[in-house]
């Protein structure tokens, strides 16, 4: 059986449907899976989160869905993609996934932030998936923890939407609330 797919639209859903929905998709064990490396993948993660083999775009969603279910992140800090009987180097330029979506519930310490991945996943920050501000050459570069030391880059119009927030509640400095963890927006996290 499937892993339940989110509607097109998270507007239709509350953030109690969305923190169902992500504690429903079931993953494999990767990293309890420990076979021996066998080379490279051929693949490619682009900064804009698009899924390359041999140079080619993956096309179809239904796979990079797949093959992200089963990538993880090295103690090195390098990504493979892993089963039970090999493990392949995935190159990744900066974050394998992609925040596109952002829903917000709530205000100030009682809010709650939900993200859409690229691939449909969904993500609550809060305690275990925290959201960091770094500091890059193109100005603030905003990412949110997903899963086993994955993380996601928040889309250009996705940090605006948070800075947005931020403003309109005042912060100094900007700054945000989800599930009861405060993420500060200064680029120091």
């Amino acid at each position: 059986m499937s892993a339940p797919v989110p509607p097109a639209d998270l507007s239709t859903l509350s953030l109690a449907d969305i923190a169902r929905l992500a504690d429903e998709r079931k993953l494999p064990p990767v990293e309890s899976w420990n076979p021996s490396h066998c080379g490279h993948s051929g693949m490619r993660i682009a900064r804009d989160g698009t899924w390359f083999h041999e140079g080619s775009p993956i096309g179809r969603p239904a796979m990079v869905r797949l093959f992200s279910t089963i990538l993880r992140r090295e103690p090195d800090g390098s990504h493979v993609l892993v089963t039970p009987v090999e493990k392949l180097d995935i190159d990744v330029e900066d974050a394998p996934f992609i925040a596109v979506e952002l829903k917000t519930d709530g205000e100030g310490r009682e809010r709650s932030l939900a993200f859409r991945l690229n691939t449909d996943d969904l993500v609550v920050a809060g305690p275990e998936h925290p959201i960091r501000f770094e500091t890059g050459e193109d100005g603030p570069r905003p990412y949110i923890d997903v899963r086993r030391g994955l993380r996601a880059l928040l889309a250009r119009p996705v940090y605006y939407e948070l800075a947005e927030l931020s403003l309109a509640e005042g912060q100094d400095p900007p700054s945000l609330w989800s599930n009861g963890v405060f993420f500060p927006m200064d680029g120091g996290s």
